[in-house]
């Protein structure tokens, strides 16, 4: 699997760098007001593409958020892989939430899949079905299968997902990101409790989405 770069996302850099260029060269040519514009904008595209590193929560068998954002959905929806009524949390991503998405548990990747699709708004329902997405499967602890959807949004026009079918990875590890506001959505074994409710935010990698049901 690609790494990215800690503190910022490698796919974050050419927009950085170009921003940066165009402010300095207004500045040089004494274009004063294109350069403060520029200089915002080279500072909103750094922080866009910020890549914080997070501390997981203590219960090894959690299930951590795969995104930075807000809960949109808590109930049950058909998995797009098996066709099956599961458990699922969606989460939407604004423009300046962190946008790398992390494993929610630990395990081996066994199913990526892209389908094009539309550019609805993300927090719409439709989106789940008729947005450009990118699905991955992995199996965790006792075989027990999480698929997440990376969801492209109304400005979002770019999945990217560094992760590879094989790969095993451990709970929080960086697996991809969306470009410019997304959402994610997990759907989850019915061996597990949500905790979290609509409204609340979360912390990739950190905010606890579900805890497994005592046998």
């Amino acid at each position: 699997m690609l790494k990215p770069s800690v503190g910022v996302a490698l796919e974050g850099l050419p927009y950085i760098i170009i921003a940066a260029f165009t402010t300095l060269i207004f500045a040089i040519l004494g274009w004063w007001p294109l350069a403060v514009l520029g200089l915002a904008a080279s500072a909103f595209i750094g922080h866009f593409f910020r890549d914080p590193e997070r501390v997981g929560p203590e219960d090894a068998e959690a299930v951590s958020a795969p995104a930075d954002g807000k809960v949109i959905k808590v109930g049950r929806a058909v998995d797009p892989v098996t066709g099956e009524s599961r458990q699922y949390i969606a989460i939407f991503m604004n423009v300046f939430n962190v946008h790398v998405n992390r494993m929610p548990i630990s395990g081996k990747i066994e199913v990526i899949r892209y389908i094009p699709g539309k550019f609805f708004n993300a927090s719409f329902d439709k989106a789940s079905e008729d947005n450009e997405r990118n699905v991955v499967v992995v199996t965790g602890k006792g075989n027990q299968r999480f698929t997440m959807v990376q969801i492209a949004g109304l400005i979002a026009r770019r999945i990217v997902c560094w992760a590879e079918p094989g790969d095993k990875l451990k709970r929080g590890e960086r697996y991809g990101l969306i470009k410019f506001g997304s959402r994610v959505d997990l759907y989850i074994p019915d061996g597990y409790v949500p905790t979290v409710s609509v409204g609340q935010k979360t912390v990739a990698g950190e905010t606890v989405l579900a805890e497994k049901r005592p046998a």
